[in-house]
């Protein structure tokens, strides 16, 4: 990519999009240029653009992105065949075991959420397609940056913001990256309330029938109810037979 084919105006309207998350619905002029770090001016003329092309509401101090906004990440969606195809398998992992099942894709620093089936709420977030959580401390995040050579893993990790969420998260690379380690070896990764207190989750990679590992599955469940100890036993070998039946499809 030549410098010349780089539209810096749309760059900064996509990192302006990406201000708006579940924390910060409605944004001033002054809150998108501080998370940004994009001048006032630049900010302005980027909100008011999306408020004109009907992405953004604007009560005359605040901004919120608006219904239209989905069409963007409809697209993803619609152009790519994953989700469809893994949600019949989610379904069923869900209903058998009475938690909830997910997939997801690397996307930087982030686990983003393709798709899900939901028993229950077990986080203090509400996850759906297109929800994103950090890779690092994670259950599909540790089985994604498993799948990656070493330096780019670190490399991942060197651009995180590798902070406790809890007295259990492991922050220093080293030992993610020793976890990670351990994770490809075994096949599987298990989180023990690293990400949230109250949260175990355990996950495997998906591979397509090329054997590239494209996404990560994974069933959370409280911790109260089944504790990290049990996951393994309980479902893995469910896990082991959706990867097996998903490897058949996903080409």
């Amino acid at each position: 990519m030549q410098d010349t084919d780089f539209i810096s105006s749309f760059a900064k309207g996509l990192k302006v999009i990406e201000a708006f998350d579940e924390a910060r619905p409605r944004l001033s002029i002054s809150d998108v240029a501080k998370t940004t770090g994009l001048d006032r001016a630049t900010a302005r003329r980027c909100l008011l653009t999306l408020s004109e092309l009907g992405y953004a509401d604007y009560d005359g101090k605040f901004f919120a992105l608006t219904p239209k906004i989905l069409r963007l990440g409809h697209a993803y969606l619609a152009a790519t065949p994953l989700p469809a195809l893994v949600q019949p398998t989610l379904d069923q992992l869900s209903e058998r075991t009475a938690q909830s099942a997910s997939v997801s894709v690397l996307d930087g620093t982030d686990i983003v959420y393709i798709a899900r089936a939901a028993q229950k709420r077990v986080m203090s977030i509400n996850l759906t397609p297109g929800s994103r959580l950090p890779a690092y401390c994670a259950s599909m995040g540790r089985v994604l940056l498993a799948a990656l050579p070493e330096d780019e893993a670190r490399a991942v990790l060197n651009r995180s913001d590798l902070k406790a969420n809890t007295p259990r998260t492991l922050t220093a690379p080293d030992e993610i990256i020793a976890e990670l380690w351990r994770v490809r070896a075994q096949g599987y990764a298990l989180i023990d309330q690293e990400l949230e207190p109250g949260l175990c989750s355990i996950a495997v990679p998906l591979e397509n029938d090329r054997g590239r590992i494209i996404a990560a599955l994974n069933i959370g469940a409280p911790a109260a109810s089944v504790p990290a100890a049990e996951l393994v036993e309980r479902y893995l070998p469910i896990l082991r037979e959706a990867q097996v039946a998903l490897k058949q499809v996903l080409r």
